[in-house]
């Protein structure tokens, strides 16, 4: 997809950030900003069916990617989607149970079940993603930039071996202890299909990449390095580096993460998620001069009074400092429960206070 065939970026600020290059304010978005807290996001989820029903309708996932935008001074747009499609695309028969959350009906447990996966091809078995990202892209019309994303191996990994989430994660445990061979093969197929899942998202649209480790920091000090860094480090070593004259920014967020922040940032990384556990402050102190940052409240916050959300904003803007490299965000996904208002809020608190650190 040719940049000529989109209209020229009007807010670039995300991506200056990104690259740690002077901003006016620091710029801002949240993680699931799509998604059961918005009103109108619930009506077209009805209107959808199901879940994996407004993923795969080009249309609604383009008009829920653009939902928050209508509401609140956002400088990036995400692509709507899951981060299950990857093994969905495997065959594994994803779904979705009420209150329960995700599961498969074909679950990957033995080597057999390793053996028989192939590495996705984005082009013949995940079609839909790629078509909303150029259509969201066309839709923006050069409004903000569009992150396009995947889960990391690791985490698509245990989905797919539990069957479901987990509180412990005791069999995709087991595997990697017992078996790490067929650990290291399932992780490699997934890394692979990552790394075309993503450059198909690029080629068609998507400016940034974020990947989503949510469960890397279920692991041990060395098996984090082992069972998901490292596949993390070859996706973002295999990922395209510039597109359309732009270069192509990687976040790596890995939920718990905070004690690997040097080790994530040795990967080639554009820039680094904390969540709400990691301060801010240290954290730039560590690596910082590498990457940018992006973060890192914590989403039960937006539960608390207005007042109280501008007061930790200030609190997280003072602790990042003076200087480009922050990305505000969450330090995870924005539940249901909050009120959008308390989301417009923090928004605000970000546009009104954050300019004072970028002189």
């Amino acid at each position: 997809m040719s940049e000529s065939q989109f209209a020229p970026l009007k807010n670039d600020r995300f991506l200056h950030a990104l690259q740690r290059q002077p901003v006016d304010r620091t710029p801002m978005w949240m993680m699931r900003q799509a998604g059961r807290y918005l009103p109108e996001y619930r009506a077209t989820r009805e209107k959808a069916g199901s879940f994996m029903d407004l993923c795969r309708n080009t249309e609604l996932a383009c008009e829920v990617t653009m939902q928050p935008l209508e509401r609140f001074p956002l400088d990036a747009a995400i692509l709507f989607s899951d981060i299950l499609t990857i093994p969905d695309a495997m065959g594994l028969g994803l779904y979705f149970v009420q209150g329960e959350g995700p599961k498969f009906k074909k679950p990957v447990r033995t080597s057999a079940d390793i053996a028989a996966l192939e590495v996705v091809n984005t082009a013949r078995d995940l079609s839909y993603v790629t078509d909303a990202v150029t259509a969201i892209r066309h839709e923006l019309n050069g409004r903000v930039p569009l992150i396009g994303f995947s889960g990391s191996p690791w985490t698509l990994a245990t989905y797919m071996i539990e069957g479901a989430s987990s509180r412990d994660f005791a069999r995709a445990k087991e595997m990697l202890y017992n078996r790490p061979e067929d650990m290291h093969q399932l992780l490699s197929v997934l890394a692979d299909s990552v790394i075309d899942y993503l450059n198909a998202q690029i080629r068609a649209g998507a400016q940034v990449v974020q990947i989503f480790d949510t469960w890397g920091g279920a692991l041990g000090h060395s098996a984090y390095r082992e069972f998901s860094l490292q596949y993390m480090e070859r996706i973002v070593q295999g990922l395209i580096k510039e597109h359309d004259g732009r270069p192509v920014p990687v976040i790596l967020f890995t939920k718990g993460g905070g004690q690997w922040l040097e080790a994530m940032a040795d990967t080639g990384a554009t820039a680094l998620g904390l969540d709400w556990t990691t301060d801010i402050a240290q954290a730039r102190a560590r690596v910082g001069d590498k990457v940018a940052l992006q973060g890192n409240l914590d989403p039960a916050i937006l539960l608390a009074s207005p007042e109280r959300i501008r007061q930790e904003v200030a609190t997280c803007l003072a602790a990042f400092g003076q200087g480009s490299g922050h990305i505000f965000n969450l330090g995870h996904g924005v539940t249901p429960q909050v009120d959008p208002a308390h989301a417009g809020a923090m928004f605000e608190a970000v546009a009104e206070l954050s300019p004072q650190y970028h002189p």
